[in-house]
């Protein structure tokens, strides 16, 4: 391991070297179509594309440790006839890899699918009400987290918490309202779960819950679910425009924000009582959080910080893939150094997540320590980092290389 680790480290310190000495463009807000003169008819375009070559320590014999990953290309565009009204499309894929591949592109991996498409009404220039496949989420921060600005190389897995057992990928079709009252920040919303979920698993005598509600229940007792997010802003005040929200701003805002969350979902779970019978079990998540982002001086350095706390209840005793029914602690923290703005900078970071199960006396814990180097900002950055993950017996640790451009 520490030949791979030591091969991808002088790749990227070769990287950034040369991505120094060709300077930083500046970015100007992307592609923006005007239909008007003043610029409230528009068409907004925003590409971006997340390449990744990772290390893995703990893998069969037979396959290789090494591997290379598409881990996001896609496509956002957003538009507007008024001030009043606003529509949103965004497609693309996630980690397409060897595995994923189709030879002539029609997989599961391969294909194109719509990650969100809402329509929207501004009642003022404060709050806003719209539909459709979105991603105004409720419970923490992170699990409403923009994939183009992470601190880390990727967001903490369990802050999505919902992710393919009540929504796809993140995203829920239904109803929202969003807006602020003054410092305060709000976003709620009434969705339509899932019916075909990642749990597919079958309910058995005395087992744990399964969250398969609506498709066993159906729509009528375990249809909806219900979610808001509310985060009250000391400093700078962050834009809710879009959902998406930022992982670290290098110092560019001075941010500092305590937030809280839910998500219900009634009836998502179900088990199987003494007599045989199928009952259902509310979802509940709760978390709080706080959001620091800084500059330090006039040197160009910032720090960024976040902690999470979030109480977790998928039903009795539920484990399913990174997700039970129990508490998760997580936070993180990097430092941009000193430097010039307008050339390549250095920004260290780590992470560290505890999530406590019910169902089993091992807690999951992830450790994560890496280097972003932005040669434009979150434009075009490189990201190294090494993440540690222990469950039980297992142990597995990953380097990870990933180059990002979003234009």
């Amino acid at each position: 391991m520490k030949k791979h680790f030591s091969i991808l480290l002088v790749f990227c310190l070769f990287a950034m070297q040369y991505s120094y000495s060709q300077g930083s463009p500046d970015y100007n807000g992307g592609l923006k179509m005007k239909f008007d003169e003043d610029g409230k008819k528009y068409l907004r375009l925003i590409s971006w594309a997340q390449v990744q070559a990772t290390y893995t320590d703990d893998v069969p014999d037979d396959v290789s440790s090494t591997s290379f990953n598409l881990r996001r290309a896609r496509i956002l565009m957003f538009a507007q006839i008024n001030e009043k009204f606003l529509i949103l499309t965004h497609f693309g894929l996630n980690s397409l890899n060897s595995s994923t591949l189709h030879p002539v592109g029609k997989g599961d991996g391969a294909e194109l699918f719509f990650h969100d498409v809402w329509a929207q009404y501004n009642i003022n220039k404060n709050h806003s009400i719209g539909g459709g496949l979105h991603y105004f989420n409720g419970v923490s921060r992170l699990n409403n987290q923009s994939t183009l600005n992470m601190l880390t190389l990727d967001n903490n897995r369990q802050s999505w918490s919902t992710i393919g057992l009540s929504d796809q990928f993140a995203r829920h079709i239904g109803i929202f309202a969003k807006g602020k009252f003054g410092k305060l920040q709000y976003r709620v919303a009434i969705n339509d779960a899932i019916t075909n979920g990642l749990d597919a698993r079958d309910v058995e005598p005395g087992g744990t819950a399964v969250y398969g509600g609506k498709r066993i229940l159906g729509s009528k007792d375990a249809g909806k679910a219900f979610a808001g997010y509310f985060d009250y802003h000391f400093f700078d005040s962050e834009s809710n425009f879009l959902p998406f929200k930022v992982g670290s701003y290098l110092g560019g805002k001075k941010v500092f924000n305590i937030g809280a969350g839910f998500f219900t979902h009634p009836s998502g779970s179900v088990y199987m009582d003494e007599n045989g019978e199928l009952k259902g079990a509310d979802v509940a998540l709760f978390a709080v959080d706080a959001f620091y982002d800084a500059p330090l001086g006039d040197n160009g350095s910032a720090l960024t910080a976040y902690a999470t706390f979030q109480s977790n209840n998928y039903g009795k005793n539920y484990l399913f893939s990174a997700y039970g029914t129990g508490q998760m602690i997580f936070g993180h923290v990097g430092y941009v150094f000193k430097g010039d703005k307008t050339k390549t900078r250095y920004q260290p970071y780590a992470s560290y997540g505890v999530n406590q199960y019910d169902a089993v006396n091992d807690d999951r814990n992830v450790f994560g320590i890496g280097l972003n180097a932005y040669m434009s900002g979150h434009h075009s950055k490189l990201t190294l980092e090494y993440k540690n993950q222990k469950f039980g017996d297992t142990e597995t640790g990953t380097v990870t290389l990933q180059a990002m451009i979003y234009l």
